[in-house]
């Protein structure tokens, strides 16, 4: 039998309009920032409120090119990232399955202690202490130590490990395997687009990292990208270095509007350009650990 079509009703197409514009209305602040990034001073002027590009002009790009700061920053960003996500998912999913461990003594005492980090904290000031005394001020490090490990995600993947087949481990033990190589051999291999979402978490916060550096880094050489670009936001002529600012001397008038909008547009792309790729796995892999045991 042939599927009567859905007939579309008055109701239909208002809601659709509604969320229509609700979802432009989301799009336009990225919207915005892109077109003024390649906007100048004589435009801005000229033209308000800024709904389209009217010129193409790329000195807000050749002026963060064109800043030492700005690559080292980049450079800071991307060893967080790189490490610090490779020891967040090392910790993280050995301590997982250790705790999925049934016959692990005081197994239960170990996830009521972890449970209750996240409710509680040893503060701020503390914190600080412990940082200063094991001489992470102004190292690159203060940015990976403190942030090892996240509480939430480690209870999802024990449960995700919990899940799986006794059978998987009984049949590696009978062949010799221990613990290791079951973790390794077995459940990493048929978990892949479970851990590449956990992998995909950590990295995101690795990236946006800027409340660790903004407390234990002064030293603008190891500044991450995005203290970067709260200092260009906040103080844009002191931030650069003296290449940049020659540079700005040179072009005379130069919009500092589409210097910050390009060091968003910069500092956002490539996350942007990595979700479209792994957020098929999002859902699926939050919810499969998300089950209580």
């Amino acid at each position: 039998m042939r599927k009567k079509n859905k007939k579309v009703t008055g109701f239909d197409i208002g809601l659709y309009t509604i969320f229509g514009i609700l979802g432009l209305l989301t799009l336009y602040p990225f919207y915005y920032v892109l077109i003024v990034s390649f906007s100048n001073t004589q435009a801005s002027a000229t033209y308000s409120p800024y709904l389209y590009p009217h010129v193409f002009d790329l000195t807000g790009y050749k002026m963060i090119i064109g800043d030492v700061f700005f690559f080292k920053s980049v450079m800071t960003t991307l060893f967080v990232t790189i490490v610090g996500t490779s020891l967040n998912m090392v910790i993280s999913v050995m301590t997982a399955y250790v705790l999925s461990r049934k016959r692990l003594l005081g197994r239960k005492q170990l996830i009521l202690l972890i449970t209750f980090t996240m409710l509680f904290s040893g503060g701020l000031i503390p914190t600080y202490l412990v940082v200063s005394n094991l001489g992470l001020t102004n190292s690159i490090w203060s940015m990976i130590f403190p942030g090892m490990i996240s509480t939430y995600y480690v209870i999802i993947m024990k449960n995700y490990f919990s899940g799986l087949p006794q059978s998987l481990e009984d049949a590696a033990k009978i062949d010799g395997a221990n613990d290791l190589k079951v973790l390794y051999k077995i459940y990493l291999p048929i978990s892949k687009p479970f851990m590449a979402t956990f992998a995909l978490f950590y990295a995101v916060e690795r990236w946006n990292e800027w409340w660790n550096a903004y407390l234990y880094i002064s030293d603008k050489n190891i500044k991450p990208l995005q203290i970067y670009l709260r200092d260009i936001l906040v103080n844009f002529s002191n931030q650069l270095s003296t290449q940049a600012q020659s540079m700005v001397n040179s072009q005379g008038k130069v919009y500092v509007q589409s210097v910050q909008m390009a060091t968003i547009v910069i500092t956002m792309l490539p996350i942007m350009c990595l979700y479209p790729f792994l957020q098929k796995y999002f859902v699926k892999g939050v919810m499969i650990g998300a089950i209580k045991e």
